[in-house]
């Protein structure tokens, strides 16, 4: 049986990622913003400098195909490591290798994928020789680099982001391996926007799940979406949740929400869970987005988010998902506020920076005999035997002074906590004479 996947040119089977490796930094798809005629990479090599690298993007968005073309457009031997597999051991053979090579008159462009499983200490073995010049390091890493490597190496580097695939490159790799193996994907129009979505911006997942369609087809079959589905055996995209895509979705849903879009709200909250996310997680998420971001403009929206909660774990998965939701809707199209959260804030500074200043006597209990003649709780007035049940004393430490940190937006109960406190403030005013700062 011919195997559609041979490469005559080797001998064997290759699979389809690998044939349609880009031969020229040119004809990388998707990272226009790097590669194109203004990117980032050709204005360096357009300078004939290149300086050492990280490139951080999603799995599949082609940081190992750059790293070696880049290796082939600058003359620099090119060698490859994984973090994953290599230690401490393998780095200083790597790098006796490159100063001979240096000695010969030639530079190594060492790439080291995965390069955030390094260790600090490892990460640090890494300053000397591109300090000196003996590698021109490309670190690839689909992490963070703020959170996962050492701010020296950092410093020494230029961080290059490489970006998911959309559909429309997704589509160009598509059309690629169409060309290189001279017949079409037989799926239908829908079928087609449906693998492209199940790639999930993966360049190398939509490769993969084109070369299962052209094994399962048989002569003359077309799939549409629903046996596309069943052959690959793969639906909604799954992310990582030790990912950067379970950080990017839930403040896609949090911005939503804070935003005031229930539709958009939805759509993150329905993706999280159909990627395998766990329901409790997002609940105690929105749990924060109530006090946060909306507070006492709506003291329901916490109420909503405990009770959707309660019911999840009444109910279990998928019934108790529809409670979840509906608490994603109340909460994206309550009012908002973050006069509470910032109130928060300041209080919270404000309490470091004054924490040994004592209460006002006035307000403290006298308990003994002593603490009464040393004028505990004198001149404390009952508010409620005052006139509208307020007395406008102040409670703050004599020496701070009043502060102000709670100030209530004009939009929903905060509206009516505003007028209370103008009115507090009025009466305080009359009574006392001052003014608040």
């Amino acid at each position: 049986m011919t195997d559609l996947f041979a490469d005559p040119a080797r001998g064997g089977p290759r699979p389809l990622a690998d044939r349609l490796r880009p031969e020229r930094l040119a004809d990388v798809v998707g990272q226009d913003h790097l590669v194109g005629p203004s990117g980032t990479i050709t204005r360096m090599l357009r300078s004939g400098s290149l300086g050492s690298l990280v490139l951080w993007g999603p799995p599949g968005t082609g940081k190992t195909t750059v790293a070696r073309l880049l290796a082939r457009e600058t003359d620099l031997a090119f060698e490859q490591i994984s973090a994953i597999f290599s230690g401490v051991a393998d780095l200083k053979k790597m790098f006796e290798a490159a100063r001979a090579r240096r000695q010969l008159g030639r530079g190594t462009l060492l790439f080291v994928d995965e390069i955030h499983r390094f260790n600090r200490a490892q990460q640090d073995g890494f300053l000397p020789v591109m300090e000196d010049g003996t590698i021109t390091l490309v670190g690839a890493t689909t992490e963070n680099p703020s959170f996962e490597l050492n701010a020296a190496l950092l410093s020494r580097a230029h961080v290059l982001v490489f970006k998911a695939h959309d559909e429309t490159s997704i589509g160009q790799l598509l059309d690629r391996a169409e060309a290189v193996m001279e017949r079409p994907l037989p799926l239908d129009e829908e079928a087609r926007a449906v693998l492209v979505r199940m790639a999930d911006g993966d360049g190398r997942a939509a490769l993969t799940l084109a070369e299962d369609v052209w094994r399962a087809a048989g002569e003359g079959e077309t799939f549409d979406a629903k046996t596309l589905q069943e052959v690959v055996q793969r639906r909604a995209p799954v992310y990582d949740k030790a990912q950067d895509g379970h950080y990017n979705l839930i403040s896609a849903l949090h911005k939503s929400v804070r935003g005031s879009d229930p539709d958009a709200a939805l759509y993150w909250f329905c993706r999280m869970v159909d990627a395998g996310e766990d329901p409790l997680y997002l609940v105690r998420r929105l749990i924060r987005m109530a006090v946060e971001d909306i507070g006492l403009a709506d003291p329901q929206a916490l109420a909503q988010c405990i009770a959707a909660k309660d019911a999840y774990e009444m109910l279990g998965s998928p019934e108790g998902e529809l409670a979840i939701a509906q608490a994603v809707v109340y909460v994206a199209t309550a009012p908002k506020s973050n006069a509470l959260y910032t109130a928060f804030k300041a209080a919270t500074r404000a309490a470091k920076e004054n924490g040994s200043l004592l209460p006002p006597k006035h307000i403290l209990n006298a308990p003994t005999k002593l603490m009464k003649a040393e004028g505990y709780g004198t001149g404390y007035r009952y508010d409620h035997d005052e006139p509208d049940a307020f007395s406008g004393q102040d409670y703050f430490p004599e020496k701070m002074g009043r502060a102000r940190f709670y100030n209530p937006v004009e939009r929903g109960f905060e509206r009516d906590l505003r007028k209370r406190l103008d009115y507090w403030a009025r009466l305080r005013r009359e009574r006392q004479g001052g003014g608040e700062s």
